[in-house]
């Protein structure tokens, strides 16, 4: 099986979603999240970010015809097969990978949903699904809070004037100021 996807030829969907992947995993460790806004720099802190973007990405896609889907489709199988990966170079042995995947997944959908219900709804609706998720296990300010909701409308915003064949072809801008 690793034989084939070795020497199996990707398409252009697969190699956009690598540089769409790349890009909100550069993002997603932009150190001011850690730092100024204490975000857990852990592991799950870490892959909570990657969530976020990844989340804020595909919903830009959404809507935007059959390409856009399939992109969107090949950025999810490079996040889960990152997801199964990182499991591995834990100690994760073989059979526990499945379960831990899919426990994961269940949470990253469980994440996106709460975060579009947050951008769709109120500011105390996306900061409940932040401190719920990215926060859960630690105490931010209420600044802090804030400014991370404030972060996630302004990325929205921000992807919602890219277009969407330029997302698809796999070219996306994140230089979005953490913090100003």
């Amino acid at each position: 099986m690793l034989l084939a996807k070795l020497f199996r030829r990707s398409n252009a969907h697969e190699d956009a979603a690598v540089r769409l992947y790349a890009t909100l995993v550069e993002k997603a460790r932009d150190p001011a999240f850690y730092s100024r806004l204490a975000v857990p720099d852990t592991v799950n802190g870490r892959y909570d970010m990657v969530v976020v973007h990844a989340m804020l990405v595909l919903r830009r896609l959404r809507g935007e015809g059959q390409d856009a889907e399939k992109t969107g489709r090949a950025l999810l199988e490079l996040l889960f097969q990152d997801m199964d990966q990182s499991l591995r170079e834990m100690g994760v042995g073989d059979m526990g990978i499945a379960r831990h995947i899919k426990k994961m997944g269940k949470a990253m959908f469980g994440r996106a949903e709460a975060y579009e219900a947050g951008l769709d709804g109120d500011e105390s609706t996306l900061a409940a699904a932040l401190k719920d998720n990215v926060y859960r296990q630690s105490q931010p300010t209420a600044d802090q809070l804030a400014i991370m909701a404030l972060y996630m409308r302004r990325a929205s915003e921000h992807l919602s004037t890219q277009g969407a064949p330029d997302i698809v072809a796999g070219s996306v801008n994140l230089q979005i100021p953490v913090m100003e």
